[in-house]
């Protein structure tokens, strides 16, 4: 169980039933962007588990260090894009054998 969506979302009737308020929409939407970004479940858990209680600065380091992640990918995305128009173009050529 990894406590993804804070208590505050979440309630139960009188037969212990879950349901959830509407502000988990906007939740929702903010963990699927986090989860476009590449994050891991774990490391969703470490940012919104109330149980866990990071700091400030530890979230901080875990979001910087994704961004260090995005750069980097998107460098060898660079690489690989000039590198593909370069063969349309006929200035680059495959180097293998079939």
């Amino acid at each position: 169980k990894k406590k993804l969506i804070p208590d505050k979302f979440v309630k139960r009737d009188e037969h212990n039933y879950r349901f959830y308020s509407e502000e988990i929409v906007e939740f929702l939407d903010d963990v699927k962007a986090l989860l476009s970004a590449n994050f891991s479940i774990e490391e969703l858990s470490l940012l919104v588990n109330q149980q866990i209680n990071l700091s400030y600065e530890e979230k901080k380091k875990i979001v910087e260090q994704k961004i260090n992640e995005i750069d980097d990918i998107q460098k060898r995305l660079r690489k690989s894009k000039k590198f593909l128009r370069a063969i349309l173009e006929g200035k680059a050529y495959f180097q293998t054998k079939c």
